[in-house]
This record gives structure tokens, sequence and C-alpha cells, in this order.
């Protein structure tokens, strides 16, 4: 990947971040009113409001691809993990959530393993030995109970991954707003018959909070779509500890959270780990590039 676009790669990555805690921020006062089902029927469905002229300027075009079947699995993941998500947000502080969303990595280096059959020596097995004992001393199972909110949260961040690697397969085809569009139209059409059985009807000032979050979804996630088409995914996770920081300062702020010494040890070790792959990531990309070189001189 050239500098010019590594550099951009890593800007949008800090742009998505801040939106993407911003976005949690704003869910979870909106469900102070509501319940899970209405709210994220609501973020995915302003969010389709939001993107429509883009929709509409392409002439519908945008909804062309050869992928259908991959857009509809990536929907019919996405939309559990963000609904459990969102859950979370209402029993969990911000700055946990955001500490145990860095096993993703964790989980997109054990899938790989698992579906795509790559092979993993002992510098990514240590690594990721690394982030789970930091995971271990956020959870501190045993000393504490695990919630069930924790425990919502990481199955959220487990399933996410699966959508992240569904998600890098479709960027090489299709474009952030296709990816965007399929997401929303999609979602909207499958939560629409969840929330008919559990409606409520929003106040205007929660519809305010949810179309700011849609908002700040809709730029994560063209942010991040933009992110896995020019580099790959394990080089932009080193910059996710920065989401820590946001999320503790809207948590202090607007939610009175106290920043929990645990919480933050646990987040740097598993920032560690998480850097430990994309390092090794990054060396064995360069040993390809390499060995192409030596073999076509």
């Amino acid at each position: 990947m050239r500098n010019s676009n590594k550099i951009f790669a890593i800007l949008l990555v800090f742009i998505a971040i801040f939106f993407g805690s911003t976005m949690g921020m704003l869910m979870k006062i909106a469900q102070n009113d509501l319940n899970v089902f209405t709210a994220g029927f609501f973020r995915f469905f302003l969010g389709l409001i939001i993107i429509f002229p883009f929709i509409l300027k392409t002439k519908f075009k945008v909804y062309k691809t050869k992928n259908l079947k991959i857009h509809l699995i990536r929907s019919l993941l996405n939309l559990p993990a963000m609904l459990i998500g969102f859950a979370a947000l209402t029993m969990v502080s911000l700055e946990k959530i955001s500490a145990l969303h860095f096993v993703v990595p964790l989980f997109v280096t054990i899938l790989a393993v698992i579906f795509l059959k790559e092979k993993i020596r002992m510098y990514r097995i240590s690594a990721l030995i690394i982030g789970f004992i930091g995971m271990l001393i956020i959870l501190r199972p045993g000393i504490i109970d695990v919630s069930i909110g924790i425990q919502m949260t990481l199955l959220s961040s487990f399933i996410w991954s699966i959508v992240i690697i569904i998600t890098k397969k479709l960027t090489k085809d299709d474009s952030s707003i296709t990816i965007l569009a399929y997401q929303y139209t999609n979602m909207t059409f499958l939560s629409f018959f969840m929330v008919i059985f559990f409606w409520q009807t929003p106040s205007a000032i929660s519809i305010l909070f949810l179309f700011l979050a849609a908002l700040s979804g809709t730029i994560f996630h063209l942010c991040m779509n933009h992110v896995y088409k020019l580099s790959d995914v394990t080089m932009t996770q080193p910059y996710s500890f920065f989401g820590l920081i946001v999320a503790s300062m809207y948590g202090y702020l607007i939610f009175n959270e106290i920043p929990d010494i645990y919480t933050w040890i646990g987040g740097f070790i598993i920032f560690i780990g998480v850097t430990l792959i994309t390092l090794r990531e990054i060396q064995l990309n360069k040993d390809i590039v390499r060995h192409k070189i030596n073999i076509n001189p």
C-alpha cells in the first residue's frame, strides 16, 4: 500500500472511531425511553433516509452487484450484532464496551484459522494469549460476576468479527456506498418485522438523538468500508485504542461513569496483543512481496 493511501486510511480510522463512539453514546441516551427493537429500527431507517439522496443520484444503480447473497448474509449477521450491541449499551459502561471491542481482531484471527485455514505460528499464538489475558483482567471472572451485559458485548463482538471478514470480501467488488445501501435497506426491512411486536412511539427528542446516531453511524460505516478497501483489516487495528479514550470521555462527562483501572489495564494489554498480530501481518506481507520480486525479476 502506498504511503499516501496508508496515511489516508489511518485518518479515516480515527474519524470512524470517533463517530462510532459518538453513535454508541447517542444510542445509549435514546434507549432511556425506547426498547432496543424500536431504537434499532429507527437507527437503520433514518440511516437509509440519510443516504437516499446518494441512491437517487445514481438512479438506483448503487444496488447493482454480483454479490447479492453475500450482502444478505452480511445483513443477517449484522442485525443481531448491532441489536445485541445496542442492548448492551444500557447495561455496561461505554469504556468497558469499547475495551472489550478490542477482542474483535483476536476473533478475526481465530476465525481465519478455522474457516480460511490460515496457519499461525508461535508469534501470533503468543499475541492471542496476551490479548485474552487482557480480556480476563477486564472481566475478572470468579472475582466479579460476568454480567449479561458483558456476555452480550462479547457475543456482539464475535458476530461483528465475522461481518468484518465478509465486508473485506465485498470491498473487492462493491463500493462503500453500495455496501452501506444494502446494509441499511436489508436491516430496515428485517428489523421492521421485529419492531411491529415491540413498537413504541418515539418522542421528538428521541427522534433527534436517533437521527444523530444514524448520521454518526453512517459516517463510521462509510469510513471503515473505505478503509477495508484501502488496506488490510489488521493494519488499522493499533489505532483503535483511541476509541477507549473517546468512550471514557463520553461516559464520564455524560453518564457519570467513573473510569475503571482494570478496564484500562486490560484494554492496554489487549491493544498490545492486537498490535503484535498487526506487526506480524505487515511483516508477512513484506515477505510475500519480496518473494514475488525474487521470482519475477
